[in-house]
């Protein structure tokens, strides 16, 4: 079998999962489980957590260095990081007293899968 015979694992899996709109229609437990994860982006807050986390170094931030950079409360913080948690977008993880966070990559995939449009038909439907 050639190199160019080899086939690329998990395309398949992320396409039946995730497949653009511009595709398919979303059902009905998909439409919910996505509009989650897009109601939990759509806080300025959460979105800068969700930013902060994944640029961290190491690729995970302790929640003591999540709290500096919001003029909010860290109870605050807190239930903002959960709903990111719970949206299935970061994982967490207590080590003593704090909790550490990280970026699910396989949520923000998702995600992006969903809203990519397909080269050939940019602009396709778009009057100009």
């Amino acid at each position: 079998m050639s190199k160019s015979e080899l086939p690329v694992l998990g395309q398949d899996d992320q396409a039946a999962c995730c497949s653009p709109m511009v595709r398919e229609p979303l059902g009905a437990e998909a439409a919910v489980d996505l509009a989650r994860m897009f109601k939990a982006l759509s806080d300025p807050v959460r979105l800068r957590l969700l930013s902060l986390i994944a640029s961290h170094e190491g690729g995970e931030a302790c929640v003591c260095d999540l709290i500096g950079p919001f003029d909010v409360s860290q109870p605050t913080i807190s239930h903002h990081l959960k709903v990111l948690r719970e949206a299935g977008l970061v994982g967490s993880e207590r080590r003593g007293t704090w909790v550490y966070y990280w970026v699910l990559p396989a949520a923000l995939a998702r995600l992006s899968s969903l809203l990519q449009t397909p080269a050939d038909s940019v602009g396709a439907g778009v009057a100009g």
